[in-house]
């Protein structure tokens, strides 16, 4: 699995999991069928569930909403907006930019 890090405004390094077939398939089981549908809420749930350790702390995998809702506290709004960035990968125009388009 490959990990990756992002930095947020306040400096701290942020590690990422990549999510396999086999974490996507529990992140939807700790939801349940009522969250897997809330597509803000998923989109969350993966922002927590992509991240790996926040300045080399190690943040585990959620194991239920508590542990959404705890990486989630403890990223912050800006740690979310660089992760979420981050998982999102590159902006269309800097695709297009880097092929010469």
């Amino acid at each position: 699995m490959m990990v990756d890090q992002v930095q947020d405004k306040a400096g701290r390094v942020i590690e990422l999991r990549r999510l396999g077939v086999v974490e996507q398939l529990r992140l939807f089981k700790v939801l349940g069928p009522v969250l897997s549908e809330n597509r803000v809420y998923v989109g969350l749930a993966r922002v927590a569930a992509a991240v790996a350790a926040v300045d080399s702390v190690p943040v585990p995998f959620p194991a239920g909403e508590a542990g959404i809702e705890a990486a989630l506290d403890r990223l912050g709004e800006d740690g979310v907006e660089v992760v979420a960035a981050a998982l999102a990968g590159p902006a269309v125009e800097q695709v297009l930019a880097e092929a010469g388009n």
